[in-house]
C-alpha cells in the first residue's frame, strides 16, 4: 500500500494474449510488406516512426491494463478509471491506427466477409453509434459497479471501450480511403457531433451533487470524498471533448487549402479561356482584313 492505494499487480490472461495477438499479427503483416517491397521495390515500406507509434501504443495499453495502476482504477478511485479510460480511447487507440498504414491493412480488404463487416462498421455514423453506445452502457451504474467487482469482466470492458475507440477515431485518420468518408466538411461534422454524448454523461458526473458509484474503497489517507473522486473524473472525461477541437483545427485548414487551390485553379482556367477567345478574336479579324 502507498497512501492507502494498492500496489498489488493484476493478473490478466486474457489482456495479455489480447496484446500479443495484436504484436504477432503486426510483425506478420510487417514480413508480408517486406516481401511485397522485395518483388516489386515501388511497394511501401511501414516506415520506423509507424512502427514506434504502434508500438508505443500497445506500450502504454499495457501500462494502462497490467499494472497497480489498473488495481487502483478497478477497486479504488473512480477518478483513475476514468484516466485510464480517456487515456485508452484518445491517446492508444490513435496511436495504433497511425501506426498502421494501408499498405499493412489493405490484405483485410480481401477478405470478403470482413470487407462488408468494416464498410459497414466504419461509417461515421454507425462508428459514433457503437462508441458512444457502449461507453455510456458499460458505465450504467448497476452493471459498471457489479463489473469492477470481476477483473476479468472489466477487462473485458475496458478492451471493449478500445476496440470500440478504434472504429470512432477511423472517419478520421483511418488509412485506407475505400474505408473513410471524402471530403473535409464531412470529417468535421463528425468530430463535432461524435462527443456530444459523453460530454452531456460527463456533466452529469461533475454537476450531479450525489455519487452515483459508490462500490469504491477510497482510502481514507486521501481524504476524497466519493463525489469529489466522481467529480474529477467527470472533469476528465471533457478531455477529448477538447481534443475535438485541436482534431477540427488542422481539417478545416486543409479543407479551406482545397478550397483556394480549387479556386485558383478555376481562375486560371477562366484566364486561359478569356486568352484562347482573344487569340480566336484576333485571327478571326485578321482572315476578315484579308
Amino acid at each position: 500500500m502507498f497512501d492507502g492505494l494498492s500496489l498489488s499487480w493484476p493478473w490478466s490472461p486474457g489482456v495479455i494474449l489480447f496484446l500479443l495477438a495484436m504484436i504477432v499479427l503486426y510483425i506478420l503483416g510487417l514480413r508480408r510488406v517486406q516481401r511485397l517491397h522485395k518483388k516489386d521495390p515501388q511497394e511501401p515500406l511501414v516506415t520506423k516512426t509507424q512502427k514506434s507509434l504502434f508500438f508505443s501504443g500497445i506500450g502504454l495499453l499495457a501500462i494502462l491494463l497490467l499494472t497497480p495502476l489498473d488495481t487502483i482504477a478497478r477497486t479504488q478511485l473512480f477518478s483513475v478509471h476514468m484516466a485510464q479510460a480517456v487515456t485508452i480511447t484518445t491517446i492508444c487507440a490513435p496511436l495504433i491506427l497511425a501506426g498502421c498504414p494501408a499498405v499493412l491493412l489493405r490484405p483485410v480488404l480481401a477478405l470478403p466477409p470482413l470487407r462488408g463487416l468494416l464498410r459497414f462498421v466504419t461509417i461515421p455514423f454507425v462508428a459514433s453509434l457503437i462508441f458512444n453506445t457502449s461507453f455510456l452502457l458499460w458505465h450504467i451504474p448497476r452493471p459498471f459497479n457489479y463489473t469492477i467487482t470481476n477483473s476479468v469482466l472489466y477487462h473485458v470492458m475496458m478492451l471493449w471501450i478500445f476496440v470500440a475507440a478504434l472504429l470512432n477515431w477511423w472517419p478520421i485518420i483511418g488509412s485506407l480511403k475505400e474505408l473513410r468518408p471524402t471530403g473535409y466538411p464531412t470529417q468535421m461534422l463528425y468530430v463535432i457531433l461524435d462527443g456530444q454524448p459523453v460530454d452531456i454523461f460527463a456533466f452529469i458526473l461533475v454537476f450531479s451533487g450525489i455519487p452515483i458509484y459508490t462500490h469504491y474503497a477510497i482510502p481514507p489517507q486521501i481524504q476524497l470524498t466519493p463525489f469529489a473522486d466522481q467529480a474529477i473524473g467527470g472533469a476528465l472525461l471533457l478531455v477529448p471533448g477538447l481534443l475535438d477541437i485541436v482534431v477540427m483545427a488542422p481539417l478545416f485548414f486543409y479543407w479551406f487549402t482545397q478550397l483556394e487551390r480549387k479556386a485558383r485553379i478555376a481562375d486560371l482556367g477562366r484566364e486561359q479561356e478569356e486568352e484562347e477567345y482573344e487569340e480566336d478574336a484576333l485571327e478571326e479579324e485578321k482572315r476578315t482584313e484579308a
